[in-house]
């Protein structure tokens, strides 16, 4: 018995061993706009989350602007936006984890107006697309395989804000799953809100508004992107045009108001452009972009409660940080420099959550999102 435990342990141990050795290794997607030498598209590179190396693989580049992707949960399919252009609509792929190819299987609508966010719940039955400009949203049926089938919801937000320039009319930012995909939550910029859709993937129509239908946040601080803390009981959502975070208790499709706290220095004068939020695998620290003049990347603290506390901003090597990502070890963080072309590589600090340049760079032309998938 003693000899069967001592072997039963010495394989646990070996391949403990060898899964930690897989587990560093990621697929990192980028999307991006298309660039005048239509030499741009969806990028994929493997990444290294113990040294920060990467090596491209795969760059599909027929389509126009695919500035916004989603992965299905199994890795199998890759979803994309057309944001402009000729052909603006959802795309779905298949993709191959072992060579990190993407073969395009086809496109669908997205309910018209510039669709900007897309995502796809975990069992991979809808794919949801936000169109600022049309100030819509919709959720595509998908069949079996991931592709997009023809039974396609769309919905059309009303609404205005105190901005006459940027807020006459409705702009859908995002559309994000609750944890449990019950709800799903849009922020819309134009109308100062965060409408919240009860998720019903076996009904007809899977999108019917929640009780409450929405909450609204300060005239003027235009809702772009909203993140889940890791328990789910905390979201925050990122104000574009105010540059600040809104802190919220979640319970049930319900956001409930805790906290608005703001990403500008004191002595911040210029252009104010927040874009991207992400909470870090621990739970225990917020990060938010700010484009304009800014330029960087705020770090928050998160208490036992959900509040907010400022822990620091990094500005090095930052360029218009459209969008960024945390690798899911947490060991780092990559930074889209959508006018820099270039995605900056940070290291994280997991205990004091402060970002460190590697000096890496990723050069691609125009990033807008990226996305993280482990390598099988």
């Amino acid at each position: 018995m003693r000899r069967t435990h001592l072997l039963a342990l010495v394989f646990f141990l070996a391949m403990q061993g060898m899964a930690q050795q897989q587990g560093h290794d990621y697929y990192l997607l980028v999307g991006t706009y298309t660039n005048e030498q239509k030499t741009n598209g969806i990028h994929v590179f493997s990444f290294d989350s113990k040294t920060g190396d990467y090596t491209g693989k795969f760059t599909y580049t027929d389509i126009r602007n695919p500035s916004f992707i989603a992965i299905s949960e199994d890795g199998e399919n890759v979803y994309a936006v057309s944001e402009a252009g000729e052909g603006k609509g959802v795309n779905a792929f298949a993709f191959d984890r072992k060579s990190g190819k993407l073969t395009f299987l086809h496109s669908g609508t997205s309910g018209g107006g510039g669709p900007c966010y897309i995502s796809v719940d975990s069992r991979k039955r809808t794919v949801f697309a936000g169109n600022y400009g049309g100030g819509s949203l919709s959720a595509t049926r998908l069949n079996q395989d991931g592709s997009l089938t023809t039974d396609v919801q769309i919905i059309q937000h009303e609404g205005s804000s105190v901005n006459e320039r940027r807020q006459d009319k409705p702009h859908v930012h995002a559309v994000i799953l609750s944890p449990d995909e019950k709800f799903v939550m849009v922020p819309d910029l134009g109308a100062d809100k965060v409408n919240v859709y009860r998720y019903q993937p076996q009904q007809k129509q899977p999108l019917s508004p929640a009780t409450p239908a929405f909450v609204g946040v300060k005239p003027g601080g235009g809702p772009r992107h909203l993140a889940f803390h890791p328990n789910g009981r905390s979201a925050y959502l990122v104000l574009e045009m105010e540059g600040g975070v809104v802190a919220f208790d979640y319970n049930d499709g319900r956001l409930t108001h805790k906290q608005t706290v703001t990403m500008l220095a004191p002595d911040f004068q210029g252009r104010i452009g927040a874009a991207d939020i992400h909470v870090s695998p621990d739970g225990k620290f917020l990060y938010a972009s700010n484009r304009g003049d800014a330029n960087d990347i705020v770090i928050y603290s998160i208490g036992s409660d959900g509040t907010l506390t400022y822990a620091g901003r990094e500005t090095s090597g930052i360029d218009t940080p459209r969008n960024f990502a945390i690798d899911p070890t947490g060991n780092f963080l990559l930074v889209g420099n959508q006018n820099g072309n270039n995605i900056a590589v940070f290291r994280r600090d997991v205990k004091t959550g402060m970002l460190t340049p590697t000096g890496k760079r990723i050069d691609v032309d125009k990033p807008v999102c990226l996305r993280f998938l482990p390598i099988h």
